[in-house]
């Protein structure tokens, strides 16, 4: 089980790629703004609120900083093996084949979760759109899984299913589309903040934390799902002049623009129209995606204007509310367009990472398998777009992102772990970025990872080692087995290029976490 994959062979593989180095701090910090900015700021505030009030400005900096220290380790690690499979790789290479599947068994939950979380996301803005423009109300039956009342989540469904069928016909979208959808969102966020910072009421940020610092953690457990994507930057590492002072700007820097406009999109939901929790008749807090807030929305909300922690669509509503309805439906319209393209890389991320696992002998040959008129792996992105559509079908979106946090909080955990062992294993290395303050960043960053997990919701606690123990099954019934390295076969491709072929390559702007 802790048979490693030598990181020689992996670099050797590596180095058959000349990779020019052209990227600069202030490219690298936009990749890092593109990739960053997307499903969690649109779709999760008002989950944020129920846990933390007008506090949830507190969650977006405690969130950004564990961010922060993580993408500084991993950001070594990427420039030292610039390879496909990323934290799975460098665990394999470092922490052996054992923490190696869990890690990549971690990232399959991360991906397709996730993908699931940004169906329901735009499914919530595609509603109020329809509704709010156009006069076409979806019935509540088929516009929420049973959470909410409903019995299916027909948007998030129709959407998840058109982005695997594109994947699978093979579909590609331009590098110019991609950055005008960048472009999209910033804009978008740029104009809420613009309208609804001058007209803050002081009085909606009282009480600030009503349910104290644990409410801030928690929020900032489930809002980390905005942050997910930033380590597009540490994997362009490889094609950074000077690395060693470019990295850290672009990390940063990305990072820190963009907390500062979750701030600002924070500040302005809470101040210009509140964002207190909502409690029960006899004044129990309530959980989010629980069937109980679901419930008590209808209620506050026939007797009054719906509150923010209510709405399926945050910050649109909040323009609609405070006067600018017709810039809140092009609001919707902003994420209705943007965040198909999330999800098509979150499904391809996760058709990657079962590529390498496949690879490496550790899950059947057969998921590799490539359509003989399309070029695509049209069986992992089926089964994949499978999973994504029954997540989307029935799961609130709050739900989907902490399950999928916990995953991604265990794949960056190990990654700083990796950082320390191979600075101890092997410190004379070639390191093209090294990790400022290591024995200080790394510890921060798992002390961080872990404590954003303890503070999930009990369920998406639970499904993490749920989901590992089905993943221990596979192992030792298959991979156990079957892997190349038990097999003396270490010399397999590592290079994004001699996967098999697929022909939707990772954009620039919204590539997925991991990759």
């Amino acid at each position: 089980m802790w048979r490693v994959k030598p990181l020689d062979a992996i670099l050797a593989t590596a180095e058959k790629k000349s990779l020019h180095r052209s990227l600069g701090p202030v490219q690298l910090t936009l990749l890092g703004v593109g990739a960053i900015i997307g499903t969690g700021i649109f779709v999760l505030t008002a989950e944020a609120a129920q846990k933390a009030g007008p506090g949830m400005m507190i969650s977006f900096i405690i969130a950004g900083f564990v961010c922060a220290v993580a993408a500084l380790c991993y950001s070594e690690l990427a420039s030292m093996a610039p390879v496909a499979g990323s934290a799975y790789t460098y665990s394999y290479a470092v922490m052996g084949e054992f923490v190696a599947w869990l890690v990549g068994w971690a990232l399959i939950l991360e991906y397709a979760v996730a993908a699931g979380a940004v169906s329901v996301g735009w499914s919530g803005y595609f509603v109020g759109l329809l509704e709010h423009s156009v006069g076409i109300v979806i019935p509540q039956a088929l516009a929420a899984g049973p959470y909410a009342g409903g019995v299916v989540n027909l948007p998030a469904v129709a959407i998840a299913g058109l982005v695997t069928g594109l994947l699978v016909l093979g579909t590609r979208e331009s590098a110019t589309v991609n950055a005008v959808l960048v472009a999209v969102k910033v804009v978008a966020l740029s104009v809420f903040i613009a309208l609804s910072i001058p007209v803050i009421n002081d009085a909606n940020f009282r009480p600030f934390a009503p349910l104290g610092l644990s409410g801030i953690t928690a929020a900032a457990a489930s809002i980390f799902f905005a942050y997910v994507g930033f380590d597009a930057v540490s994997t362009a590492a490889e094609e950074t002049r000077n690395p060693q002072r470019n990295v850290p700007i672009g990390l940063i820097g990305s990072l820190a623009i963009c907390t500062i406009f979750y701030i600002l999109v924070a500040a302005g939901a809470a101040g210009a129209y509140g964002a207190q929790p909502l409690y029960s008749a006899a004044g129990e807090h309530l959980q989010p995606g629980s069937a109980a807030l679901a419930q008590r929305c209808v209620e506050v909300t026939a007797a009054a204007r719906e509150p923010l922690v209510c709405s399926r669509e945050a910050l649109a509503h909040v323009l609609r509310q405070i006067g600018h309805p017709a810039v809140g439906n092009l609001l919707g319209l902003a994420a209705g367009l943007a965040l198909p393209s999330v999800i098509l890389m979150m499904i391809y991320g996760q058709t990657r990472i079962f590529f390498v696992m496949s690879r490496d002998g550790l899950l059947p040959e057969a998921l590799s398998k490539v359509h003989p008129r399309f070029k695509t792996p049209h069986v992992v992105t089926l089964i994949t777009g499978a999973g994504v559509m029954i997540a989307a079908a029935f799961f609130p979106v709050g739900r989907l992102a902490d399950i999928s946090n916990s995953g991604t909080l265990f794949a960056f955990l190990a990654v700083a772990m990796a950082v320390l062992m191979l600075r101890r294993t092997d410190p004379g290395r070639r390191r093209p970025f090294r990790t400022p303050g290591v024995w200080v960043v790394a510890p921060l960053a798992i002390v961080g990872c872990l404590t954003l997990f303890l503070f999930l919701p009990l369920q998406a606690k639970l499904v993490f080692p749920i989901w590992a123990g089905i993943g221990l099954v596979v192992y030792f019934l298959y991979g156990f087995r079957k892997s190349h390295v038990a097999r003396g076969l270490v010399e397999t491709p590592e290079l994004a290029a001699e996967a098999p072929p697929t022909a939707v390559p990772p954009l620039p702007g919204i590539r997925p976490p991991g990759l």
